[in-house]
């Protein structure tokens, strides 16, 4: 404690000042000086001992910050007592069960992003072995004309496949780190419907599905169209996959004043209840899923439209087809 300069000027003025008061005392009597000396001592070892015992507590506190800094969250310092010392522990302990929080969710990010490469691996580590092994055969100057030209299609297929996958992380990456730019403008759900069926109608025509889109002109909600256009084409592409040839996708939108909802459904194959509930899972691929398929288009989905204060939810029976029901709810004022 004598080590700090405050505590060695703060008793140095003290014995001064009773060092003062004893000579003032001198002149009147002994008894004088005899009780202004028991009184500066008294005085002086009560705050000797108050400000050591402040000391201690500090330096408990140091240690407590000692041990939060190596990792240990577990001490608990807080009292119920008034004064600047409780409030100090109090807030050292509040910084405390932040600091824990932190840490557990920078684990659980940790491991999210230790599952994610894995999985990204496993994506892409198939095509490229396929590549890989096509090409080694393409070099074979034998190789008939038929073959060579069969490879090459196989390998500009992967290829594709491989750069859809690329920029769909991408994208995703965008929206986890919150980067993602979403724009707010009011946007009118025909447009948006219009927009997102351009990439589906030649496989719709390919597999001779119908659709039936079904609405007032005027539903709209605020939102950014290329990305919510993103969603719906994911959802449209899972719809157009899993219905099968003549099959009929149906498409209404509607608007109160909590949202604005819009319904795709199909009359497919649908989907396992098994499934169910893990079909916005990254990389996760159902019972019907199709051999190319990744299984990230409906995670990117369900991404895009809950961060433009929408929900997305799935209704299928196996064998009866699938409903997607999409809502953006208003701002409330």
């Amino acid at each position: 404690m004598l080590r700090n300069r405050e505590v060695r000027i703060l008793l140095l003025t003290m014995c001064l000042i009773s060092l003062a008061g004893l000579l003032a005392a001198a002149f009147l009597s002994l008894a004088a000086m005899a009780l202004v000396f028991i009184v500066s001592v008294l005085l002086i070892g009560c705050c000797f001992i108050f400000t050591n015992w402040r000391y201690r507590e500090i330096e408990k506190l140091s240690g407590y910050l000692r041990q939060i800094s190596g990792g240990d969250y577990s001490l608990d310092v807080r009292d119920n007592y008034e004064g600047e010392l409780s409030i100090l522990k109090n807030n050292i302990y509040k910084v405390t069960i932040m600091l824990s929080e932190q840490g557990t969710l920078l684990q659980q990010d940790k491991i999210q992003l230790t599952n994610a490469i894995s999985d990204i691996s496993h994506q892409l580590k198939t095509p490229l072995t396929s590549m890989m092994i096509m090409a080694d055969l393409l070099s074979d100057a034998k190789l008939p004309a038929a073959k060579r030209n069969e490879f090459t299609r196989t390998i500009r297929i992967q290829l594709e496949r491989i750069e859809w996958l690329v920029s769909s992380l991408l994208k995703l990456s965008k929206i986890d780190a919150g980067t993602a730019q979403f724009k707010k403008d009011q946007i009118a759900v025909k447009k948006l419907i219009q927009k997102a069926l351009e990439p589906v109608l030649i496989p719709m025509d390919i597999k001779e599905q119908t659709i039936s889109i079904k609405g007032d002109d005027a539903v709209s909600f605020v939102g950014d169209l290329n990305w919510t256009a993103e969603a719906v084409i994911n959802i449209l592409k899972n719809c157009v996959e899993h219905t099968t040839t003549g099959g009929k996708i149906i498409i209404s939108f509607s608007e109160n004043a909590m949202f604005t909802e819009i319904i795709i459904a199909d009359n497919g194959k649908g989907i396992a209840k098994d499934d169910l509930p893990y079909i916005f899972k990254r990389f996760y691929k159902g019972k019907n899923a199709s051999e190319e398929s990744i299984g990230i288009g409906m995670a990117m989905a369900q991404s895009i439209i809950t961060s433009q204060n929408g929900d997305i939810e799935v209704k299928s029976k196996d064998g009866e087809g699938t409903q997607f029901r999409i809502k953006f709810y208003k701002q409330v004022v």
